[in-house]
């Protein structure tokens, strides 16, 4: 598409989800003269509530969304739904913004390939990008991308969080995410596999603190042991809700810093104590429209991923609906070398087992009957062709050929 007057265009912009990033969007987006709302796909029946503008912009129809629209934002939750949604969309040269994590590091790496994707700013792994960006501009060099939790329980009652799901104005399965750590776990998984990262070990670090800034430099400590740049989390009701990176910077600059409060050295604290998703978008989508800038994407060859690991005994026969937010199972990072079998717990959708499954293991493609999908058959490739990884035979039952 040739813009001739950027001053005067307005953006079309499509929205994927009717969820609470979709539904602010909705009030946001009317209130500015540079973008409007085209259309908006859900798969919700009848009156959708929340809506900031009129019920007539909702279609169940993606090809009405394509046809009207000049960027793409979506924001689900569900990688299989959404790889179909994007790969669709690319087909029309449509670029798509995602807030949507679970979807960058289940098929990101190889949708990235069909077109352009980018994870926008607001979200912990956009704001870190930002950071980043900010940071080594100053001449800091990173060693930890940090993201701050102020609670976590790995397995918590069905009671509470549609407790905490009522109270906060979440489903269900978003709370049980956020508090049983799979939604930290995806987040930072997408910062490792996007900004260079890794990790220290199998469901990250995580240390517990009430000090923000001890916290930060013990795992700067663990950077420095491994020689890696990591990626990892804090859980601290102390620290603001926002994300962080620990740093060095040139010994020569240490007064300098010192007279700009930050410490003595040799670990340097530079945080943002917000992370606004839906209010922060707005220049991603001039970028990626205009000039086709990506923020932050999952890579070409990523080395993370998010196994789904169970969080009770599971008996064979047993089918689990979702598996993020489930009280089933839960996800973890790992390494794909070490773990080259695993579920990715964004593909742990309507899933049997075939066989019985420990507390704490982690559910390989061996052990269950999954149903073919595009992202499937993505993920499959995205690991076959992976230069980072180990070739091995038979990787999978099956690679579906969509």
């Amino acid at each position: 598409m040739q813009i001739r007057n950027f001053k005067n265009y307005k953006i079309k912009v499509g929205l994927v989800g009717t969820g609470m990033i979709a539904r602010g969007l909705t009030k946001l987006i009317p209130k500015r003269n540079d973008m409007v709302i085209s259309k908006i796909l859900t798969r919700r029946h009848g009156y959708v509530s929340g809506l900031g503008i009129s019920q007539n912009h909702l279609t169940k129809n993606p090809l009405e969304l394509f046809d009207n629209s000049d960027l793409l934002i979506v924001s689900t939750g569900d990688p299989i739904y959404n790889t179909n949604i994007i790969y669709e969309a690319f087909k029309y040269n449509i670029p798509v913004l995602s807030m949507d994590a679970d979807t960058q590091v289940v098929t990101g790496s190889w949708l990235s390939k069909k077109g352009l994707l980018s994870e926008a700013n607001g979200d912990q792994p956009g704001c870190l990008a930002v950071l980043k960006d900010e940071v080594l501009e100053m001449g800091f060099q990173p060693l930890v991308f940090g993201n701050i939790k102020g609670y976590q329980n790995l397995n918590p009652s069905k009671a509470d969080m549609i407790f905490w799901a009522k109270r906060q104005g979440f489903s269900l399965s978003s709370v049980t995410s956020f508090t049983d750590g799979s939604k930290l776990q995806i987040e930072q998984c997408l910062v490792a596999n996007g900004l260079g990262a890794t990790i220290t070990k199998q469901g990250l670090t995580g240390i517990e603190t009430k000090d923000f800034q001890e916290g930060a430099f013990a795992l700067a400590e663990e950077s420095n042991r491994s020689g890696d740049l990591i990626s990892d989390y804090l859980v601290s009701k102390e620290a603001p809700p926002g994300v962080f990176i620990v740093g060095t910077h040139h010994e020569d600059m240490a007064q300098e810093l010192k007279t700009y409060k930050m410490g003595n050295g040799p670990f340097y604290l530079l945080y943002k104590p917000v992370h606004l998703c839906l209010f922060e978008v707005f220049r991603d989508i001039k970028n990626l429209f205009y000039n086709h800038s990506i923020l932050l994407n999952n890579g070409k060859n990523p080395t993370i991923s998010v196994a789904t690991v169970a969080k009770r005994l599971l008996k064979a026969g047993y089918f689990i609906d979702k598996g993020t937010g489930s009280f089933d199972v839960r996800g973890e990072c790992v390494r794909i070398s070490e773990n080259i079998d695993h579920v990715p717990i964004g593909l742990m959708r309507q899933v049997r087992l075939k066989y019985d499954i420990e507390p704490g293991q982690i559910i390989s493609f061996k052990d269950v009957e999954i149903p073919d999908s595009l992202a499937l058959d993505a993920w499959f490739e995205t690991i076959k062709n992976n230069s980072s990884i180990p070739k091995r035979k038979n990787l999978a039952p099956f690679v579906y050929q969509y």
